[in-house]
Order: C-alpha cells, then sequence, then structure tokens
C-alpha cells in the first residue's frame, strides 16, 4: 500500500459535459418520444432538433463526475478530474468553470473532431429531470489521456458508470482502476443510471467484482444491477462484493451498506425541490470526501446528503452556496477527529 499523502482527496473521470437545463411539460416529453426520468443517449442531428424545441434555459457545466468534483471543491476539498472537450466554445466554458471550482483540470482538447458533449435535461415541475445526451469529443476520452501519476496521487478515483457506453472510453476507464490500485489507492464507481446499467449489467458486476472498492448507487440502479425489486435484498447481495456501498432513496435518505453494517442517513428537508439535476452526484461529493478524509460512514454520509439537499433547492448540477460553510453551520465533520 502506497502510504504517501496523496496531493487530491478525489480523482474524477468522467463524460466533461455542458448541460441545457429547460423547464417542461409531462406532455412535452410524451411528445418526444422521451421516457420520464431517463437517460438516452442521441446524435449530433437529434441533439439539435430536441434543442430546437425546448423552452428557453440556462447553460451550466455538468457531467455527472464533474459535477461531483465541483462539490468536492465547494467543500473544500482538493479534486482534479480527468474528461474530454473539444477545442471550441462549449470546451473553453467546461474548463472556465471546472478550473474556477478549484478542480485540476488539464486533459488535452479534441482537434478536429466532434464538438463538446452536451446534455438537453427537460425538468418537470415535479423536479424530475429527462436527459438527452450528445456525448461528442467526451467520449474520445482514451487510455492515452490517463494520468497514471495524477491517478496515484488521489485517495480515491471516482469512475462514472456513463463510461461504459463508448468502448475507448471504458478502456480509459479501467486503464484507471489499474492505475489506483497500482498506487494503493481506492477505487470508486457510480452506476449512474439505471437503463445504464441495464445495457452493460453483467459488464458492470464483473468489473465493480474485480476492481471496485466503494459503489454509489440510487435504488433504481441497484434494483436494476440484481433485477429484482426487493431493495432489502438487493442491499444483502452489494457488500458482498465490495468494502463500502452508499443508495440514495431520494426524500428517504441513503443507506451505507459495509460488511455487516447498515447506517441509514436521514435526507436534509428543504423548502422546495426545484429541480433534482445533481443529487446523486453532490451525494457522492460528500460521501467521498468523507471516506477519503478518513471520517466514519454516518459522518460521510451526512456531507453527502447535505450537498444533495443544496443542489436540488435550485436550478443546475453544482452548488450555488458553499458547501464548506452549510456543512459548518449544521456542526457537521469535515475533517477526522
Amino acid at each position: 500500500m502506497n502510504q504517501n499523502t496523496p496531493s487530491y482527496d478525489i480523482c474524477a473521470v468522467g463524460n466533461a459535459i455542458v448541460d441545457v437545463l429547460a423547464p417542461c411539460e409531462p406532455a412535452f416529453l410524451t411528445a418526444q418520444g422521451l421516457a420520464p426520468g431517463s437517460m438516452s443517449l442521441v446524435d449530433e442531428a437529434q441533439s439539435a432538433a430536441l434543442y430546437g424545441a425546448m423552452a428557453a434555459g440556462v447553460e451550466a457545466s455538468g457531467g455527472s463526475a464533474g459535477n461531483t468534483v465541483a462539490g468536492v471543491g465547494s467543500f473544500g476539498g482538493r479534486a482534479a478530474y480527468l474528461g474530454k472537450v473539444a477545442d471550441d466554445q462549449l470546451g473553453h466554458v467546461f474548463t472556465h468553470d471546472i478550473r474556477a471550482a478549484g478542480v485540476h483540470f488539464d486533459t488535452p482538447p479534441l482537434v478536429d473532431g466532434a464538438g463538446t458533449g452536451r446534455c438537453l435535461i427537460n425538468v418537470t415541475p415535479d423536479g424530475q429531470r429527462t436527459m438527452s445526451t450528445f456525448l461528442g469529443a467526451a467520449n474520445q476520452l482514451t487510455v492515452a489521456d490517463v494520468d497514471a501519476d495524477l491517478i496515484g496521487d488521489s485517495a480515491i478515483v471516482y469512475l462514472e458508470g456513463y463510461l461504459f457506453d463508448p468502448a475507448p472510453a471504458r478502456a480509459a476507464f479501467e486503464a484507471a482502476a489499474e492505475a489506483a490500485h497500482a498506487a494503493g489507492r481506492k477505487v470508486a464507481i457510480t452506476l449512474s443510471d439505471a437503463f445504464v446499467v441495464g445495457r452493460w449489467r453483467d459488464e458492470l458486476l464483473t468489473f465493480i467484482e474485480a476492481s471496485a472498492d466503494i459503489v454509489l448507487a440510487n435504488e433504481a440502479e441497484l434494483l436494476a444491477l440484481y433485477e429484482t425489486e426487493d431493495f432489502d435484498a438487493a442491499t444483502e447481495k452489494l457488500p458482498g462484493i465490495v468494502e463500502v456501498a452508499a443508495v440514495t432513496r431520494g426524500e428517504h435518505g441513503s443507506v451505507i451498506l459495509k460488511g455487516e453494517q447498515r447506517v441509514r442517513i436521514p435526507a436534509f428537508a428543504v423548502d422546495r425541490v426545484v429541480d433534482t439535476t445533481g443529487a446523486g452526484d453532490q451525494y457522492a461529493a460528500g460521501f467521498l470526501l468523507g471516506l477519503a478524509r478518513g471520517l466514519s460512514l454516518a459522518d460521510a454520509g451526512a456531507l453527502g446528503s447535505l450537498a444533495a439537499a443544496e443542489v436540488i433547492a435550485h436550478w443546475g448540477p453544482r452548488p450555488m452556496t458553499s458547501l464548506h460553510e452549510l456543512a459548518e453551520q449544521k456542526g457537521l465533520r469535515l475533517h477526522a477527529a
């Protein structure tokens, strides 16, 4: 085990995406042939057509793992990111935003290829988001972009399940896990989306058993992974193949699993749910930062719950209030005693 103190708490590997968020009614989703609450991949033409039909919205740098490391930065943590953007306007926006969040990011941009990825997010009045993603340059992340020294200098490498869709990015994903373990670091994976799990269930299970130490999922993703509707049965299986797992359950909080332990974390109350985009990403930010800093499972889960509550109370997938200050106000630990 590498005993050197890491320079970074979290190094995330993910799809570098710019989000476009807009309000919609359920009828709009039906008219567009979109399954409510889903994430689907679209090509450039489909992306352009949907964008033209959407209501006026806001653009914000996103991507699941990118949102997570922005949250780590908001907590005052040390974060790094590996992801591919194009050398275009949206790529410059993404680069500026993630660096402004205090995240180390220097993956070389794609030149003379697809444009920067974008995710079109339609949000219904209940706050649920339906995502249509054009990956563009994001799925051009390759093994050559994996900085083994950077990963080895990070307590936890966090891998975004969406990278299971494009083969070159999946290879980069696997190389990152190998580099982390070679340096004695931990590997965390988020299942990302029940539809991703449905497409790659066997491959995900194989990867988790062989290479993951920590798994993050929501209830739907966990049930899809084990092809069951029995939540308790699914939670009995996951601790047998990983050290730690955290499963989020919306307003019912989350449950953290480690061996025989079951730690239930309540959700923080919010006045109004505005947009659930980024809730799981921000939960991951707090939870993983807590693990990286040696906090108890309960304390790490509380940070995750706080970050999720902050982000669902406003539009956009990244914190708008300092999570470090919120944690201090709530009396939550940010460092091990």
